[in-house]
């Protein structure tokens, strides 16, 4: 398996594991984004999710169009609860949501001090960087915007991430950067997981998730130690597992296999009290600018549906991860914009928490999608890529 990292002994260090208290978020979180198996590939509904554990209540409802009413053929006004032909569903959809302009958008930068970018789709695509991104980063920290990046993809920890910003030429700090990865552990810190040895966690998933544990001194196995690793059935055979893991995290993972599948249902199911955490449920990634693949959201459901359980979900669209991130840099929510490229977790994710919310459509989310009758999740601004913001920025900078 790779080398982990240490946790560092400097408490100001950048990548220090979180030691603020979570417990009124977490406690709350435990809510389900909506199953892979569900979802196309080209996913834009949000099931209400369902709430796990008899106290937690359900945190993610469909987003509604805030307009009343739609206009007839003739133009007068219907109320938006009677049966409407497709053209004016779409154009109920198209009036919740308002693509960008420059009256728009200078309103967006007045009124938001702190914008969280979805990275994937919204700053790059696989290796590449999306076009103006470097210059609308600058303009922003010239305009007093605090940044913030999130990521659903786990397979990185902060300082992998952080690799990958400075290799593409832009100027990002650690503490800036918000991976699944880094907030499966913050999690679990908030539950007070214990660092004695007493307890373990189980990782399917890549690198970014074991070096995250690692900084926060949680003690675990699994990941890229057990690539490979085959059972060899016969008769009688049984797969014995660490009745002392008492957490499993499933995460994006290239080198997936039925004896990680088959370890971590025997945790899920047979150890007591044991936690099922997904980093997210993602439908799709980018693995390559070339095509999508399948998510980590496929993995997940595997584990779900052999386990019989259904996981507690870190990344976005849960809110666990934008109270953490809210308690972290002492924003107030209504003034932070997310502004990402995906309807199901993005701009779900920013409703859920009651920000204001863009897409853009770099990335997964196409403009008939958004416009769609079927489309229940509706942001409000959307736009091509956010470069578009510059001269809306470059105006406020000169003022």
């Amino acid at each position: 398996g790779a080398p982990q990292e240490r946790a560092p002994k400097d408490p100001t260090h950048p990548l220090t594991p979180p030691t603020h208290s979570m417990k009124a978020a977490a406690s709350k979180q435990r809510s389900l984004a909506p199953a892979a198996s569900t979802q196309r590939t080209t996913t834009t509904r949000v099931a209400p999710a369902a709430s796990v554990g008899a106290t937690a209540s359900p945190r993610f409802t469909r987003a509604t169009p805030t307009t009343p009413f739609a206009r007839n053929g003739s133009g007068s006004a219907i109320n938006g609860n009677v049966r409407v032909s497709a053209s004016m569903s779409v154009e109920t959809s198209a009036a919740a949501t308002q693509k960008l302009d420059k009256d728009s958008a200078k309103g967006l930068l007045n009124g938001a001090k702190a914008f969280i970018f979805d990275c994937d789709g919204v700053i790059w695509r696989g290796d590449k960087l999306i076009e103006g991104i470097p210059e609308t980063i600058e303009a922003l920290r010239k305009a007093g915007k605090k940044l913030i990046f999130v990521t659903n993809n786990s397979t990185k920890s902060r300082e992998g991430y952080l690799k990958k910003f400075l290799s593409l030429g832009l100027n990002i700090s650690a503490e800036e950067i918000y991976s699944s990865s880094y907030a499966a552990a913050a999690y679990l810190k908030s539950q007070n997981f214990p660092t004695d040895g007493s307890k373990k966690v189980y990782v399917i998933g890549e690198v970014g998730i074991m070096e995250e544990l690692s900084l926060a001194g949680i003690p675990h196995f699994g990941g890229p130690e057990d690539e490979g690793k085959k059972i060899t059935l016969g008769k009688g055979v049984k797969m014995e597992h660490d009745a002392d893991v008492s957490a499993v995290i499933v995460g994006f993972d290239r080198e997936i296999n039925y004896y990680k599948i088959q370890y971590a249902t025997l945790c899920i199911r047979e150890n007591e009290s044991c936690e099922f955490i997904a980093t997210n449920r993602d439908a799709v990634t980018h693995l390559t600018d070339a095509q999508e693949w399948a998510g980590n959201g496929s993995m997940v459901g595997a584990i779900a549906g052999s386990a019989a359980r259904e996981p507690t979900t870190v990344g976005k669209p849960s809110t666990f991860m934008l109270d953490d991130i809210a308690e972290q840099f002492k924003i107030d929510k209504s003034e932070i914009c997310m502004v990402g490229d995906r309807l199901d977790t993005d701009i779900q994710f920013g409703k859920n928490g009651g920000l204001k919310t863009m897409l853009v459509l770099s990335g997964v989310t196409r403009e008939e999608t958004l416009l769609s009758e079927e489309n229940t999740i509706h942001p409000d601004l959307y736009t091509s890529k956010l470069a578009d913001l510059l001269p809306a920025l470059t105006e406020m900078n000169q003022q």
